[in-house]
């Protein structure tokens, strides 16, 4: 849970560091001159404050979870209610620790099985809130797990290369076929690189587990967040979030997974 209140500035830190520093690079493209904009907070050296108010956050109101509870969801200082992603990210990414350990017990694998998973809940949140996959997560994932593949932790060199490839080729594939089609673009490319990094960790064989998962969830579940907000189709859906689950599960179990599913669809 502590990573998890770590995780939570990532997702929400990160995307205001990249939107000053393309607007920096962009005016120095264009010559333009620089603003007063100030730079947005450091990951690790600005301590967590109220973004209401500006009040800094004492150690007692840092626990995850519990001091959500005893803050009674809001700022002490100015009373604003504290949002809930704060406790839900801390208590899943607590959750999703204790199950990696639980499968891998203590290895090398639950390590790395810990760093996989805290990148895809920074990866995901962040996608969820600003729609942005940010190269800073999914790249070092992705090389990560061709490192990893060296050593064979999870799956061979040729099971992870092919699975980067192919993974990354296949949306970007559906990408330019639908674009050609439509005019219009369906998916970022921050997708391809997350689906590359899951096919260098989990190997080519998982490709389809992982599309058609992540698929499945993201029309129901996609659907469903757009009939409660009122939207229409047209607004924009993140993927990344569903790519994450179900590269999550396939890392996890693998086959398992989709053999009992199979089974329980199929069965007489």
């Amino acid at each position: 849970m502590l990573v998890g209140s770590f995780l939570n500035v990532v997702i929400l830190r990160v995307p205001a560091r990249l939107h000053w520093q393309w607007a920096r690079d962009s005016r120095e493209l264009l010559e333009l001159p620089a603003t007063e904009e100030p730079e947005p907070p450091g990951i690790v050296l600005k301590r967590s404050h109220c973004p209401k108010c500006g009040n800094q956050l004492a150690a007692w109101e840092n626990v995850p979870v519990f001091s959500y509870l005893l803050l009674r969801g809001k700022c002490r200082a100015c009373k604003t209610p504290i949002s809930i992603q704060y406790p839900l990210v801390e208590a899943l990414t607590g959750a999703l620790f204790a199950a990696v350990v639980w499968r891998f017990g203590v290895s090398y694998e639950a390590l790395a099985g810990l760093l996989f998973t805290g990148i895809l809940v920074a990866a995901a949140g962040i996608d969820w809130r600003t729609t942005l996959l940010p190269d800073d997560l999914t790249l070092p994932l992705l090389w990560l797990g061709l490192l990893l593949s060296s050593v064979t932790l999870f799956v061979s060199p040729t099971q992870a290369i092919w699975g980067a490839a192919v993974g990354y080729l296949s949306l970007w594939s559906v990408y330019w076929a639908f674009k050609l089609l439509t005019g219009k673009e369906g998916m970022g490319f921050g997708d391809f690189k997350l689906l590359a990094a899951l096919g260098a960790w989990c190997g080519l064989g998982s490709l389809l587990s992982i599309i058609l998962l992540s698929s499945l969830a993201g029309a129901v579940i996609g659907s469903a967040a757009l009939l409660l907000q009122g939207r229409d189709r047209a607004t924009p859906i993140p993927f990344g979030p569903y790519l994450a689950v179900a590269g999550w599960i396939q890392f996890m179990w693998g086959g398992d997974v989709f053999d009992l599913v199979g089974k329980l669809i199929f069965a007489r």
